[in-house]
């Protein structure tokens, strides 16, 4: 491609609180050769979600980007999202979350993992941000499950370029947009970039079980309703040999894990909702 544009695709429900310090790092970004532009969808919001990302308009202008924000009364982050494409005119596509924190290089390295005719995906190098001490403890194992670690998970941040993007039409109204993009490419179409970005987990053991329990179903549900995506899943859970050796580093970290993770297997704190903040 030809100094390709880059779209941040950032849908936002009531994230008043959080937007404006993750728009802050994002205009902050060094995008290299790449031309950029935001686009907000503030979507079924009832505090000032909108109005505090309208703020960064003239900062996005004086960097020689583009921010517009889009205003919806329809809830739903699939919704903004297809909103959003309507409006992108990005070779390279970046969905971000409302709370996540970019490092400098990512828009740029991940521009740079895209810029191929061949579909691609791409993410970066997660850090979960937690604040209470039995999330913490959890996220010290879970960040370092081999798929966490060193695959290409994209939560909170996930990209491709236009002829990845290609390889469906809508956004489906599904749990997952993570991983239901994820599939979409063979896990050698998938790159994770050396740069970080700064994930917020969600405080508490309740609400840990809540969300997991989720995201079981959100790839319950893809590979109920797009079976043949799952030939893509390279997600390999930790054989007992890691699983003792994650325990002897960390004990109370792999205590926090395995009772997270038998909480979501007994059915406790069910949840089949739509969606579940995951922080």
């Amino acid at each position: 491609m030809s100094n390709p544009l880059v779209s941040i695709i950032l849908p936002a429900h009531d994230e008043a609180s959080y937007i404006g310090n993750c728009l802050r790092a994002l205009l902050a970004s060094d995008p290299g050769p790449y031309r950029a532009e935001v686009v907000v969808v503030a979507n079924a919001c009832s505090d000032s979600t909108a109005m505090v990302a309208k703020r960064f308009e003239d900062t996005a202008c004086a960097r020689g980007w583009t921010l517009s924000v889009i205003e919806t009364e329809t809830p739903g982050k699939l919704n903004a999202l297809n909103l959003a494409e309507e409006t992108a005119r990005g070779d390279v596509l970046i969905y971000l979350d409302a709370d996540v924190i970019v490092s400098r290089p990512l828009v740029s390295r991940i521009a740079e993992a895209l810029d191929t005719p061949a579909p691609r995906y791409a993410s970066g190098q997660p850090e979960v941000r937690a604040q209470s001490g039995f999330t913490r403890a959890y996220a010290r194992i879970w960040q370092r499950l081999p798929f966490i670690a060193t695959g290409v998970p994209g939560f909170g941040v996930f990209a491709m370029n236009i002829a990845g993007r290609a390889r469906w039409g809508a956004w489906p109204e599904i749990i997952s947009d993570d991983t239901f993009a994820r599939l979409h490419f063979a896990p050698d179409e998938r790159e994770r970039v050396v740069a970080r970005y700064s994930w917020p987990m969600i405080e508490g053991f309740w609400n840990l079980v809540k969300v997991r329990r989720r995201q079981d179903d959100g790839v319950d549900e893809v590979a109920s309703y797009y079976p043949h995506l799952m030939e893509n899943d390279d997600v390999v859970p930790p054989g007992k040999i890691e699983v003792l050796r994650l325990g002897l580093s960390d004990p109370l970290g792999l205590a926090a894990y395995l009772a997270v993770k038998l909480a979501v297997r007994s059915g406790l704190a069910e949840s089949k909702q739509s969606w579940v903040r995951g922080r």
